[in-house]
């Protein structure tokens, strides 16, 4: 994502509206309709307001302990109608509990903690990792 890693940063995305603009663009220009986005991390910095803003374009939501989820209210979690698996490893003592506290909030919300796994629990434990990921794309319609 722009400005986070080895890539430049661009003005574009220093405000949330345009973090939501830019992810809309990508999707766009993918031709994605109605994709279930995976947001780990970082990514949550785009994610989050995008679902805020957005989240009827979405047939799901999965962040894997986002960044940025005490920048927003419950009740503004409370009006999401997106399906969600919140994901995160047990060794995960930071941001993964601290994102479910603000998460909990989503009503179609789903809760999967990979065993023996920290932060990246994709990378930890990827089966564990694609097997709750799999089985909730499996009851999207």
């Amino acid at each position: 994502v722009p400005g986070y890693g080895d890539s430049p940063p661009a003005e574009m995305v220093v405000t949330a509206q345009g973090r939501v603009a830019f992810l809309d663009h990508v999707l766009q220009e993918l031709g994605m309709r109605r994709p279930v986005l995976v947001s780990p991390s970082m990514s949550g910095r785009f994610a989050l307001p995008f679902l805020l803003a957005r989240g009827d374009q979405l047939a799901g939501f999965v962040p894997i302990a986002p960044v940025g989820t005490k920048d927003y209210a419950a009740e503004q979690y409370r009006r999401v109608q997106t399906p969600t698996l919140i994901l995160y490893g047990d060794r995960d003592t930071s941001l993964g509990p601290q994102a479910l506290q603000s998460l909990w909030h989503l009503p179609r919300h789903r809760v999967a903690v990979v065993p023996d796994a920290g932060h990246a629990c994709y990378l930890d434990k990827p089966e564990d990792f694609h097997r709750a990921l799999l089985g909730f794309l499996r009851q999207l319609k």
